[in-house]
């Protein structure tokens, strides 16, 4: 435990003294929701579709999350790049134990920052239905987090180089974001990009925020829940084998 307890706290360390990183990754969300929420707002609108605000902002949320979670797979490679890698693997604990501390930190790490997200959402009008449901959302943040800070480790574990590792991230998280519903329902969807969607992991974690916080679901939060807890478990399982063949 305190193997984990160490490099949780290393990754918080990390993540608190880099204002400029905590800062900068609000951008995104910001002018999505101020150009798209308040853009296509009256569009969503007159289409039926309600408030494309409360609609949109789940979405972002999770956005941010999976960006800031897969990409917290690069810091695997930058530790084996400057040696700091080598250093923890010849130590008297076990890789499970690093995997977990490592994981459960760049999650956290990603919570905090859809927390954040979900602030600017007040601020700029975002209201959800029910205020008790925000522990259960932020529930749904850190699952989401979870599962995709293990995928990262998991790309990263095969991989030695930064520029292959952007290149791949950055092939797989775009149709995973697009495809997710965090942007538009994909219950108008033809038939295929529907059956895509429902094999995407993201758009459970978006349909899951999205019930939590304004009562708009597709999936069913037991399902959404369900999907997510099994497949987080899945992928950690992978990224702790995949990190046990690293060599040191």
């Amino acid at each position: 435990m305190r193997t984990i307890y160490i490099l949780w706290l290393r990754q918080i360390k990390r993540y608190l003294r880099s204002r400029a990183r905590m800062f900068g990754s609000l951008g995104q969300p910001v002018m999505y929701m101020v150009a798209l929420g308040y853009g296509f707002g009256p569009i969503f609108q007159k289409a039926g579709g309600g408030n494309y605000l409360n609609f949109l902002v789940p979405g972002v949320i999770a956005q941010t999350i999976l960006f800031s979670s897969i990409f917290a797979g690069i810091e695997l490679i930058w530790d084996r790049q400057f040696g700091f890698l080598k250093a923890t693997l010849v130590a008297p604990v076990s890789r499970l134990s690093i995997v977990l501390g490592r994981t459960l930190g760049g999650a956290t790490v990603s919570t905090i920052q859809g927390i954040f997200v979900l602030c600017l959402a007040f601020i700029m009008g975002f209201a959800p239905v029910n205020w008790f449901m925000i522990p259960s959302a932020i529930v749904f943040m850190f699952l989401i987090a979870l599962l995709f800070t293990a995928l990262g480790t998991c790309i990263a574990s095969l991989l030695t180089d930064f520029h292959a590792f952007q290149i791949i991230i950055n092939f797989l998280i775009m149709p995973l974001f697009f495809m997710s519903g965090a942007l538009f329902p994909i219950d108008g969807l033809p038939l295929i990009l529907k059956r895509i969607s429902q094999l995407n992991p993201l758009t459970y974690g978006v349909d899951a925020l999205r019930d939590v916080l304004s009562a708009i679901t597709h999936l069913g939060l037991g399902q959404d829940g369900l999907v997510l807890g099994l497949l987080t478990l899945l992928i950690l399982v992978t990224a702790s084998w995949l990190f046990n063949r690293i060599e040191a």
